[in-house]
């Protein structure tokens, strides 16, 4: 018969029995694990669940030394009973039972706390001595799970590397842009489309690095590691030394995210040349607060910069921003440019825009032209201000 031992106050003086709970939703599992608890004397069965509530709730109340945990049980399953538990009875030890060998499963309920995992139908015995393996402070899994959970975890390990391979060489290539190697500025002309002449010019950076990746990307993987606004003004600097270049009287509009307009970098970069700058609010990053960044373009309008409010019509957020950040100009995305000559309901949401421009004193600058009969349709519904590939391709001054 299996026995614990004896207790450390004395020889002969047997152990308190180990106390433990049985989570699992199948009524005749939870028996036949009952009735092999029940010829051991030095075992002691202290409730039984069906659910991950009723687990925890157990675990509560009892303080188990040791809980057989399902992992696939109703309210959560196996992981979010084995935390739980820990949570609530830090002493307690749990081993999930599971019906299938699944590395994956196996390595949620490591990871959520578990000390040992069995797969149902186990010998008795082997269940026993793993009872006991986990109260001394071991750990215990199925024979046949070791040679998974090995490989599945060095698998790991080896995409983490990758993963943190990758990172590093993005961070390196993002350095390398800061120091200003690596990335040229072009300009997209701005026109006024009933004549053409040109009234500003948008900076857009370009990064050259292998693999080839788009701006937009750089960007976000620069937010990611913290260096986010750092490239912005990188980019903005390198376009503000062109800045004596524009044609007489056309402003210079770069790209900002929210944080980067309210850093004070910002402000201190385009002092003393803001009446010929135009800000555009992008999203690369999510506004916290509306206010706050409301107050930091008020500033830098005192200053003469312009405020512009990037893909307008494209979704919810570019509406709010217009709303709340009352910008000076309002650039129509492209997508509601795309084939406007065609699409009626473009064409009644870019006219809406218009008016809205009108009624408030604001700028309308529509994207993304790429066809004579879009701009013509533009032009008809009174959009007074372009740029896309028709008109001309960003390149340098």
């Amino acid at each position: 018969m299996f026995s614990v031992g004896t207790s450390p106050g004395g020889a002969g003086v047997p152990a308190p029995p180990i106390r433990i709970l049985i989570a699992d939703d199948e009524p005749a599992l939870r028996g036949a694990l009952a009735d092999l608890l029940a010829h051991e004397d030095s075992l002691m069965l202290v409730g039984e669940a069906a659910d991950a509530d009723q687990a925890i709730e157990l675990a509560v109340s009892s303080r188990p030394d040791v809980a057989l945990v399902d992992v696939s049980m109703p309210a959560g399953g196996g992981p979010r009973a084995a935390r739980e538990i820990i949570r609530v009875s830090p002493a307690t030890r749990v081993i999930a039972l599971s019906a299938f060998d699944d590395r994956p499963t196996v390595l949620e309920m490591l990871r959520a706390g578990a000390v040992g995992y069995l797969v149902k139908g186990t010998a008795g015995q082997d269940l026993l001595e793993s009872i006991t393996r986990v109260v001394d402070g071991g750990a215990s899994l199925s024979a046949e799970l070791i040679d998974g959970v090995v490989h599945e975890l060095s698998s790991q390990l080896r995409r983490e590397e990758i993963e943190q391979q990758q990172l590093a060489a993005r961070r390196g290539e993002i350095h390398r842009f800061l120091s200003g190697s690596g990335v040229t500025m072009v300009y997209q002309p701005i026109v006024n489309l009933r004549d053409r002449a040109v009234v500003g010019l948008e900076a857009l950076a370009r990064f050259h690095s292998l693999p080839l990746r788009p701006p937009n990307e750089w960007f976000a993987a620069a937010v990611e590691l913290e260096l986010g606004v750092q490239l912005e003004m990188m980019a903005i600097e390198s376009a503000m030394a062109d800045l004596h270049r524009l044609p007489a009287g056309a402003y210079l509009s770069v790209n900002c995210s929210p944080r980067g307009a309210m850093s004070p970098r910002f402000a201190a970069l385009v002092d003393g040349n803001a009446s010929r700058m135009v800000v555009e609010i992008t999203e690369h990053e999510a506004i916290e607060d509306y206010a706050v960044l409301a107050a930091a373009l008020e500033a830098l309008r005192e200053h003469g910069i312009r405020v512009a409010i990037d893909d307008a019509g494209a979704g919810f957020a570019s509406l709010r921003h217009t709303l709340l950040l009352r910008p000076d100009i309002l650039k129509v995305d492209t997508s509601l440019t795309r084939n406007i000559d065609r699409d009626r309901a473009k064409r009644a949401l870019t006219s809406a825009l218009v008016s809205f421009g009108e009624e408030m004193g604001v700028a309308i600058v529509a994207e993304g032209i790429e066809t004579r009969e879009e701009l013509d349709e533009l032009v008809a519904l009174g959009v007074p201000f372009g740029q896309g590939f028709y008109l001309a391709e960003p390149g340098p001054l």
